[in-house]
Order: structure tokens, then C-alpha cells, then sequence
């Protein structure tokens, strides 16, 4: 095997420029959200470093939630679970009592110039496009979220042709095969608020009504924003759950 070198600043400790090489790995796709990054012997190895060296440059990208260790089956590039962010503050339950993600519908599709707020959050350069989406989720037809979703169109632009009737449930695994963007993090605010007669349409409930807002912006593995997207929700199935221990 052929021994790679380390690049990145040489003023930094070694671990964390190997830390930014296997970041780089992940950031480009290489390895693979759910699959299994080199052993520490490979990776030893690889690099032409102790094995003190990887361990803490694994550690460190395990602790910022980018890796995930499993007992007797190595070490995975973690892919997280968004959806259960919802889960904390609204109760997506059948009639039956079950709990099920919410299906999904596209109502729009669309080219626009960002306004400042979206341009900031995204870090789009002067004359960049975003496309925006709007959706639906809903469980048993009953309406729990009406979505705003702006991502650059010179990233997504795959979406702009693909039906919307084959975006499915999860938005994020389609950036991922469809666009080659892996959602890493993702960062959120929530707010309550009113309803205006748009919300209140969308929601079908009355205006002037409690609406709970989440304001995300997602990030790859790289930390750079890829999504910027506003949930909006009836206050009246709101609630807000921690453990604490």
C-alpha cells in the first residue's frame, strides 16, 4: 500500500490534519454515509502514522457525530436520522395510535433570486439562483407541515427535471443520489407565531391561529449550508419533550 501524505497546514498537531484528510474523504465521497471507513491498521498504514494518531483523529470526528463506532463491526460514516428532530415536538400518530413519517407532496418547483436571508444562510455568491420548493406532510391526509425549501440550483439542479411525483417521502436521500450532496448536520430555531391567510390556507386552520415555526439550515459533511428550509406547523398539536438525566 502506498503511503499518502498528510497536506493541509503543518503548523497543525498531525492528528488533526489527519482528521481534515479523512474529512476531505467524507466531504467528497469517497466514503460513503452508511459504510465502513478504513481500519486503524489501514489507516496507519495509508498515512505513515502511529496508531496513536488515528485513534485520535477518529475520536475526534466520532465526537463531532461524523463517524459512528459500532462493537465487532468497525467504524461507519454516520448517517443521521432528521426526521426525529420533528418527532421532539409534534406527535406524528395514525388514528390507530401508530407513528409513522409523514408522506410527501411537491406543490412548486421553482428558479428564483435569493432574498438576502436565504443568499446569507445558503452563502451564495453575488448572482446565484436557488430553487425553492414548497411541500406538504402530511399524515393520513390531514396536513401536519407546510415546507419552504431553497437550495443553490447550481448544486441541485438535477431536481429541476425530475417528476414530482418520484421525490418520495425523505428529501434527503434523494440529494444524495440524484445530486451527489450528502446532508451531514443541520442546525434549527424554532418559533411560534400566527398564521396569515397563506399559513392559514396551507394548514387549514383559521388565521390569526398559533403556528409553531422551525427554521433548519443543513450542512455537509464539509459544514457548507446546502439546504435552508422554514416548517411550519398548527400550534395546537405542539409540544416540547427532553430527557433529562
Amino acid at each position: 500500500m502506498t503511503t499518502t501524505t498528510l497536506g493541509y497546514d503543518e503548523r497543525l498537531p498531525l492528528y488533526q490534519r489527519l482528521r481534515e484528510e479523512m474529512l476531505a474523504k467524507i466531504a467528497a465521497g469517497e466514503w460513503s454515509p452508511g459504510a465502513p471507513i478504513p481500519t486503524e491498521a489501514e489507516l496507519t498504514k495509508l498515512y505513515g502514522v502511529a496508531i496513536g494518531t488515528v485513534r485520535k483523529a477518529v475520536d475526534t470526528l466520532v465526537n463531532e457525530g461524523l463517524l459512528l463506532r459500532s462493537q465487532g463491526r468497525g467504524t461507519f460514516v454516520r448517517r443521521p436520522n432528521f426526521d426525529a428532530s420533528l418527532a421532539r415536538f409534534f406527535r406524528q400518530v395514525t388514528t390507530s395510535g401508530g407513528r409513522e413519517i409523514p408522506t410527501s407532496r411537491i406543490l412548486s418547483k421553482t428558479l428564483h433570486t435569493p432574498s438576502p436571508t436565504v443568499a446569507g444562510a445558503l452563502r451564495l455568491e453575488d448572482g446565484e439562483q436557488v430553487l425553492r420548493m414548497e411541500r406538504l406532510r402530511m399524515v393520513e391526509g390531514r396536513t401536519l407541515f407546510y415546507e419552504e425549501i431553497w437550495l443553490s440550483a447550481t448544486r441541485f439542479s438535477a431536481l429541476l427535471d425530475l417528476d414530482s411525483e418520484h421525490f418520495g417521502a425523505l428529501l434527503y436521500p434523494l440529494y444524495e443520489t440524484q445530486c451527489g450532496q450528502c446532508i451531514a448536520s443541520a442546525s434549527e430555531t424554532l418559533t411560534v407565531g400566527e398564521a396569515d391567510p397563506v399559513i392559514a390556507h396551507m394548514l387549514s386552520i383559521a388565521e390569526g391561529s398559533p403556528v409553531v415555526t422551525i427554521e433548519r439550515t443543513a450542512s455537509g459533511y464539509d459544514r457548507s449550508p446546502l439546504e435552508y428550509r422554514i416548517s411550519r406547523a398548527a400550534g395546537e398539536g405542539f409540544r416540547y419533550q427532553i430527557d433529562i438525566s
